[in-house]
């Protein structure tokens, strides 16, 4: 690939851009009450993908203003306008700033976020920034995108020409599939993507319903001003050498005849298998029956804890509390995911191709009394809902059969304040936690099988209006922000 001091029209390029940003940091711009709202309504959206305390890189920062707004622990602007970067200096002390060109970039150390907010349209060589990017990421980086749709090329060109907007220069205009094409060739995966922006402008209430609602339903989101777009460094597969430990989480109420094939039949998997109890006070003998299997299998790594609280998630988050392991599953005590599937789960983890493993029951034909058909209505329905709310494929909300690295866990945890406490599955507190930090999400289908002991315990109207209400709650919190 040709460097880029080593071509002329390159270098002229930059030289072009270097003047027009130095022109426009040195003079107040006139498009401040247009620019301005869209700006301050890009630093609600990056606000709620970058928790705060984060390390971020902002690269093209200009006066700094959305990496302050993001309140990182460690911030770094890049820019390659002196101008701009004196401005940002003055405006936020607190934050670092470097005059670079984001095509040679050199830094030291990785980042948690790296930002690309309107940049990627006035770049030279997008494939090489790209790679440059790659090299500031860490297996748990994210890199946030935004970039202005095509379709407003001529309204921002005309609202420019009346003075109504920043002048640009000629652009690129890549669409979100070019985008996705380039990060790939750069060693990224694309994540979600998302349009955001319908109204540029500050109108009282119409802004906000155009902007927080009408750009993400129908028609209507092919309007936005810009798009959104996650990405993560394409992972390595966990060396076998370097195999974890692996914690399954058994939440068990009433399933005392499911607890000897629970030792029968779960696997051995990474470094080694632990089985972590939660007994959920049962009205028979599971929590004796449970310790009496541990008594007689010392060559499994058990233990056993009795629930305080109520609802499967509280057991699971005691479970996760205790667990030893670096990778967290949970299993049904109700067998009705076979335990022999768990190591397909362990193995899309630890690959790299999954960061949070969902099982979905509705892919494969179910034995034919697994699930009553209002209940499969009801999870076809919230399946749906879900995918569209979190931006990835999730199938199946409530299989209770979900993979993720204890380390990401954590992550979650600390997160938990931003949608409550209400959950009693513990399903949605994760899947929301997992969307809310961009995990990578894979679907992996299981056979269902039917109960051979036991009954369950979901209600399902009751639980189902709980569902509903959860949906529309964290749509607040994640899509119509």
């Amino acid at each position: 690939m040709t460097q880029l001091h080593e071509d002329p029209a390159a270098r002229a390029y930059q030289q072009t851009r270097i003047m027009h940003w130095n022109s426009l940091a040195a003079t107040p711009p006139q498009w401040r009450w247009s620019g301005g709202y869209y700006h301050s309504r890009l630093n609600e959206i990056f606000s709620t993908l970058v928790p705060r305390g984060k390390n971020v890189l902002e690269i093209g920062c200009g006066h700094g203003d959305l990496l302050a707004a993001l309140n990182p622990a460690k911030g770094v602007g890049i820019d390659f306008s002196p101008e701009m970067l004196s401005r940002a200096r003055q405006m936020h002390p607190g934050l670092t700033f470097i005059e670079a060109d984001a095509h040679a970039l050199e830094l030291k150390d990785p980042f948690d976020y790296i930002i690309l907010s309107d940049l990627l349209n006035d770049l030279w060589d997008v494939q090489l920034v790209l790679e440059n990017v790659r090299r500031w990421c860490s297996p748990h980086t994210r890199v946030i995108i935004n970039s202005y749709s095509r379709l407003w090329e001529v309204p921002l060109a005309a609202a420019s020409s009346l003075g109504l907007a920043k002048r640009n220069l000629y652009q690129n205009w890549l669409t979100v599939e070019d985008i996705t094409q380039l990060l790939a060739l750069a060693g990224f995966e694309t994540i979600r993507t998302w349009p955001e922006v319908l109204m540029p402008v500050r109108f009282p209430l119409l802004d906000s319903l155009c902007n927080r609602y009408l750009v993400k339903l129908g028609l209507l989101r092919w309007m936005a001003v810009t798009h959104m777009i996650v990405a993560r460094p394409q992972t390595a597969p966990v060396p076998a050498e370097r195999a974890p430990l692996v914690s399954v989480i058994v939440p068990a109420r009433n399933e005392s005849g499911n607890v000897e094939a629970i030792f029968a039949r779960t696997p051995e998997m990474g470094a080694g298998t632990e089985l972590v109890f939660v007994e959920g006070n049962s009205t028979d003998d599971t929590f004796e029956t449970i310790r009496q299997a541990v008594s007689a299998h010392p060559e499994r790594r058990c233990s056993l804890f009795q629930q305080k609280g109520k609802g499967k998630g509280d057991a699971v988050r005691l479970g996760y509390e205790k667990a030893s392991g670096d990778v967290l599953m949970i299993l049904d005590a109700d067998l009705t995911v076979p335990p022999e599937d768990l190591p397909r789960f362990y193995h899309a983890l630890v690959s790299g191709q999954a960061e949070f493993v969902n099982g979905v029951r509705l892919v494969y034909p179910m034995e034919k009394e697994a699930m009553r058909f209002a209940n499969l209505l009801g999870n076809k329905f919230f399946s749906l809902a879900f995918s569209w709310l979190l931006g990835q494929s999730v199938k199946d909300t409530l299989c209770g059969t979900k993979v993720l690295w204890k380390q990401d866990y954590l992550r979650i945890a600390a997160n938990r304040q931003v949608f409550g406490d209400f959950d009693p599955f513990g399903d949605f507190d994760l899947l929301f936690g997992a969307a809310r930090l961009n995990l990578k999400i894979i679907d992996l289908p299981v056979r269902y099988r039917e109960r051979t002991y036991g009954t369950t315990n979901i209600s399902r109207w009751k639980h189902g209006v709980l569902l509903l209400r959860m949906v529309l709650f964290a749509a607040s919190k994640i899509k119509f922000i």
